[in-house]
């Protein structure tokens, strides 16, 4: 077999590899810690996590539908306290992204949950994006400062 077929198999494999993303519906992998290390490539290779929790009170059950533009996750009703969560690794070439609509009694949002975005990277701390349903909005959690961040209202009607 010539180089040329060699790179181009190892180059096919890479691309495979790095594409799929591994779509998991857990909360209870081991965590596997966190490097700060912004270069895009070493974000390349990176598995990232999603987390979507319901703080809402009063026993409200979240209605949660996520997705990508390749993979539909289908819907997770929460109760309160209960986590629906994935992992994945980001497109080689950029332009990874997973939004998600929520909804509960007459109320709901839809909004992007990951993009390659430097902003999102920081507040995930470079590996978990922690979105909390609260009555009074949707928070991404600024992991390293522990602070929770309003970012989205609820909208009135479906």
């Amino acid at each position: 077999m010539n180089n040329f077929c060699k790179n181009f198999a190892f180059f096919i494999l890479i691309q495979a590899i790095t594409i799929t993303p591994l779509i998991v519906s857990s909360s209870s992998d081991p965590d596997q810690g966190h490097h700060v290390d912004n270069t895009r490539r070493s974000l390349l290779f990176k598995t990232w996590r999603v987390h979507v929790v319901n703080y809402m009170s009063n026993r409200k059950t979240l209605l949660v539908h996520c997705k990508s533009k390749d993979d539909d996750l289908g819907i997770h009703n929460l109760s309160v306290g209960v986590e629906f969560s994935w992992k994945f690794r980001p497109r080689i070439f950029g332009e990874t992204l997973f939004w998600c609509y929520m909804a509960y009694d007459n109320l709901h949002a839809t909004f992007e949950v990951f993009r390659d975005d430097p902003y999102i990277f920081a507040k995930c701390d470079y590996g978990d994006c922690v979105w909390i349903a609260r009555d009074n909005g949707i928070f991404l959690k600024d992991i390293s400062s522990n602070q929770d961040e309003i970012r989205y209202d609820w909208v009135q009607g479906q």
